[in-house]
């Protein structure tokens, strides 16, 4: 079975539910609060994929698995990530703006820098990326949904309000699906792989947490600012990354994928890890 058929699904109906919880009046935040924003979205479109870059490099991952842990680090902010900020006693409204913001700009981002890292190192063993291609599946899967969702917000608010209700319980336990599908499919090539990538993957994940909240710190965000930008650059949307790799019309390669399996499911688990802390701490 494609997992693709399973994954797109579920990303349009992340991406559905993304645009229901969306306020554009929260937009307007950027202007009166600019360095949390600011900093989430250094952390998220340039630290992020620099840091994978260099793990790549420095754990001398295949092409594949080098394009993989690229891609899953140039994707937007994960849906979940407003949960979890809300767990944390973070800036929901924040959270769910970045989210957004995020998922908008990538759309631009994610081909220019994974055109720049298939030609690096993919090419030479017959990867190719046609960026058209990537860029009409980013929008039709991104993009509509999200104003999809916003619209009807502004139209049926109250109907947004029950609808999100239920997709936003459903988002985790979607991608728990997908992963399993996914790891029942390529487990042994996971378990091959499992010691270089799962260690490459977590060094990843806290590097980056650890960067984005020493940035926090540095601008002098408050305590609710500073545990939403964590989140926000640690929580990756790895369903967008999936999609794009086994994509027939992209790169039609599931191996390409694992990296964004394994760092969907330790994203996870560090990010319950930072949440259980702050709780305790409060």
């Amino acid at each position: 079975m494609n997992t693709i058929w399973i994954v797109l699904p579920i990303l349009t109906l992340l991406m559905f539910d993304l645009g229901l919880s969306l306020r554009l009046e929260d937009f307007g935040k950027v202007f009166r609060r600019p360095w949390p924003v600011v900093v989430a979205l250094f952390g998220q479109l340039v630290l992020l994929p620099a840091i994978a870059l260099g793990l790549a490099y420095f754990f001398r991952l295949p092409p594949v698995f080098f394009i993989g842990l690229v891609l899953v680090a140039c994707c937007p902010g994960g849906s979940s990530s407003n949960v979890f900020s809300k767990l944390a006693g973070g800036d929901v409204a924040l959270s769910v703006m970045l989210t957004a913001l995020s998922s908008i700009i990538t759309l631009f981002t994610i081909p220019v820098v994974m055109n720049w890292a298939t030609r690096l190192v993919g090419e030479s063993v017959g990867i190719h990326l046609p960026v058209g291609n990537l860029m009409k599946q980013n929008l039709v899967m991104m993009l509509v949904p999200v104003l999809i969702g916003l619209g009807l917000h502004y139209l049926a608010p109250k109907v947004a309000q029950k609808t999100d209700k239920v997709l936003s319980k459903l988002a985790f336990p979607l991608l728990l699906v997908l992963i399993t599908v996914f790891y029942i499919q390529h487990r042994h090539t996971i378990l091959d792989n499992i010691g270089i990538l799962g260690l490459c993957v977590t060094a990843l994940i806290l590097v980056a947490v650890g960067c984005s909240s020493l940035l926090s710190r540095l601008v002098r965000n408050d305590a609710q600012q500073r545990r939403t930008v964590v989140i926000e650059v640690g929580m990756q949307n790895a369903a967008q990354a999936i999609a794009i790799a086994s994509s027939p019309f992209i790169f039609a390669n599931e191996v390409m994928a694992i990296p964004a399996i394994l760092y969907s499911l330790v994203m996870n688990i560090v990010l319950l890890f930072y949440v259980y802390f702050i709780r305790r701490k409060r």
